[in-house]
């Protein structure tokens, strides 16, 4: 492979002109015969058993020429950019492919390459990192969640108030009549969950173990069985079981239950010690990027489009793959969420324009200061 000419273009655009040789070239057209004879039948011979050269002298010198120009541009591009230590970042377009009287190979390709930028200052950024406090309070409501977490479900003979959970069967009607999904029997259910239509639960507070009632409600308009939207519905219920969840003491016992602790207090300040590092790293987080924010501003580069392009495609296929994993395609999602896939790359845009000026200006920086790293590093 021989780099024949490299010329820039504008929008850090550059053409090389590469030459293969003879040899080489040969040796892709081998390489193209193996991976096509099996789909040639030649009469006289097995399917995949004809010599090269007779195939040739049957459907011409240049019948293994497309695939071994594929295999030679392939090979030759990557070595050529490497030796002339360019930068791509998006696929070369491709042109000007021929094979000489010498059976020489020859083509250009002409790619998009990494730009160089320049940063007025970088030195003396200035930003303000908030200052971290923890209040007793909020160390109590994290405290009260793990005792949630952490409480036991209790049978109780009384009536059902909020925060309760019962256990029940209902039979739902609408102008008398049953509908689909309206029944369930031995049903768990926390009041004020917000679980059931609007209005369902609050009517069962004030109920007792062994209870039947009659529940009204009215579908909301927009509720997804279109046949039910808006209309009145009349369910009929059974209360079985209440219970209530009674919380763990707040004492010693409890901080060994949950940690590693032996007492309350030692518990707590684990505890306090936990949100302010969070707090913390979140404030960390805030004032690295404030910062990067300044050192953008000071950044001049003519950034080619297909970089910003490149950086949406990843992100939204990052994305994807998080719907996936949650058990929903990116379709569904778009569908519910009222979006097409233009309308959500342009959400992604913004992020992506800026983790590209960020990685140049900080790879700017680097070279500013002639920092590397070492192998051992």
């Amino acid at each position: 492979m021989k780099v024949l000419k490299v010329e820039k273009k504008e929008k850090n655009r550059v053409e090389l002109s590469i030459l293969v040789s003879a040899e080489e070239f040969e040796k892709a057209c081998e390489r193209s015969y193996h991976m096509n004879a099996s789909k040639i039948n030649l009469p006289g011979f097995r399917k995949g058993k004809a010599p090269r050269k007779m195939i040739e002298k049957m459907y011409g010198p240049a019948v293994f020429y497309d695939d071994a120009m594929n295999i030679c541009c392939d090979e030759s591009y990557y070595e050529a950019i490497k030796e002339k230590g360019l930068e791509p970042v998006d696929r070369p377009d491709v042109t000007d492919l021929d094979v000489n009287k010498d059976k020489e190979f020859s083509y250009k390709a002409i790619v998009t390459v990494k730009p160089e930028g320049k940063i007025k200052a970088y030195k003396g950024l200035e930003a303000e990192k908030a200052t971290v406090k923890v209040t007793e309070k909020e160390v109590e409501e994290e405290i009260e969640r793990v005792r949630e977490r952490n409480a036991r479900q209790v049978v109780v003979e009384r009536e059902v108030k909020e925060g309760d959970f019962i256990n029940f069967d209902f039979d739902g009607y609408v102008d008398g009549k049953q509908f689909d999904g309206g029944k369930a029997e031995n049903y768990d259910l926390k009041i004020g969950s917000g679980m059931f239509i609007p209005g369902f639960e609050e009517q069962l507070i004030g109920k007792k173990a062994g209870d039947n009632c009659d529940v009204t409600v009215t579908f909301p308009k927009d509720y997804q069985a279109k046949e039910l939207a808006g209309k009145e519905a009349v369910f009929k219920c059974f209360v079985r079981e209440v219970k209530e969840n009674v919380k763990p003491e707040l004492d010693d016992e409890f901080a060994k239950d949950v940690s590693e602790f032996d007492t309350l207090a030692d518990y707590k300040a684990d505890v306090k010690k936990r949100i302010h590092d969070s707090k913390d790293a979140r404030a960390s987080a805030d004032f690295e990027e404030k910062l990067l924010d300044k050192l953008i501003e000071g950044f001049e580069c003519d950034i080619p489009e297909v970089m910003f392009e490149r950086q949406t495609d990843r992100l939204v296929e990052d994305f994807s793959y998080r719907i996936t994993s949650q058990g929903m395609d990116m379709n569904s999602y778009l569908k519910m969420s009222g979006m097409d896939m233009q309308s959500l790359r342009k959400i992604f845009s913004v992020q992506a324009e800026r983790n590209v000026k960020v990685r140049l200006a900080l790879e700017t920086v680097a070279k500013e200061e002639n920092l590397s790293v070492s192998d051992e590093d």
